[in-house]
């Protein structure tokens, strides 16, 4: 049977703790909470016709039964590369984070110069909260010879949610270096810079990754918060409806509003954010920052 994890919540008091409550929470929050998550598949991994498909599907339901396909088939085969990377990263998907760190571990200690199983167990560490852990794994998880935009991202998150977002954009900058334009990138850095309170250029960098035609319900939703935080509730809302009901998105920017107030930061996020023109540049998983503002009063 698949067991679920809770995830812990921050508790925002004033402007950094607010604002990195919410950045860190759309960085980490569980990405069922909407439909259009992103696909992923697994490279370089083919597969007999007889065993289930690699490709992670979108539907939460789907991903259920992708997960459970492939449980049984790691059941089977316990040391199976094919097996347990998927069923990791269905596990993932599912917010079982923990359940997903025991398998990549596992096949990890089997196959330690596996690169791409490094970086599955890293990512798997990051997502369970055990930070440390993560980036020494993903620091293996490439070399300088053969540098993984993935996984420069995903150190990146680590970065950010370790307090460290200098770092972190340094992770995305080099990461883009590799894949220009990637959304899931860019909406890392944007969410990075809305953490460092550098707003107007987070806005930038999150508009750029919803534009491309890679862009998900995560990565808009990730543009709607940075609005948001910056008192632009009507388009943070219009935007959010994109992927939500209108009620569930008029509710979400009315949450960000209410805490907005009655932490007496909307003054402080105007003055933060008022000088900010640098050309700094500036940050994904994860996900729905509308799960995010209700639990936060919650990366990937």
């Amino acid at each position: 049977m698949l067991k679920g994890q809770s995830r812990r919540s921050a508790r925002p008091v004033c402007l950094h703790a607010m604002t990195r409550g919410f950045v860190l929470l759309a960085m980490t929050a569980l990405p069922l909470c909407l439909a259009g998550c992103k696909t992923v598949s697994l490279d370089d991994i083919t597969g007999s016709i007889s065993e289930p498909d690699t490709t992670l599907p979108s539907a939460p339901d789907d991903v259920r039964r992708y997960t459970q396909a492939w449980e049984k088939r790691y059941d089977a085969r316990p040391n199976d590369r094919t097996a347990a990377l998927a069923y990791a990263r269905g596990l993932r998907a599912l917010g079982q984070y923990e359940q997903a760190v025991a398998v990549a571990q596992k096949i990890a200690l089997k196959n330690p110069e596996d690169l791409e199983i490094l970086g599955a167990y890293g990512k798997a560490l990051a997502d369970a909260g055990r930070l440390a852990e993560a980036s020494e794994v993903l620091k293996q998880a490439h070399t300088p010879d053969r540098p993984n935009w993935s996984i420069l991202s995903a150190q990146g998150s680590v970065a950010d949610q370790m307090g460290d977002p200098r770092s972190a954009q340094g992770y995305y900058r080099e990461a883009l270096k590799i894949n220009p334009g990637e959304p899931s990138v860019l909406s890392n850095l944007g969410l990075s810079l809305a953490l460092s309170k550098q707003l107007d250029e987070a806005e930038t960098v999150m508009r750029q990754a919803s534009a491309h035609p890679k862009a998900d319900a995560r990565i808009r939703q990730n543009l709607a918060l940075v609005l948001a935080l910056q008192g632009k509730f009507t388009e943070a809302e219009t935007i959010s409806a994109r992927d939500v009901s209108p009620e569930q998105a008029a509710a979400n920017v009315e949450t960000i509003r209410q805490m907005i107030s009655q932490s007496n930061t909307w003054r402080d996020i105007q003055k933060t954010a008022a000088p900010q023109k640098s050309t700094r540049q500036a940050m994904d998983p994860a996900t729905a920052w509308t799960q995010a503002a209700a639990r936060a009063a919650n990366p990937r």
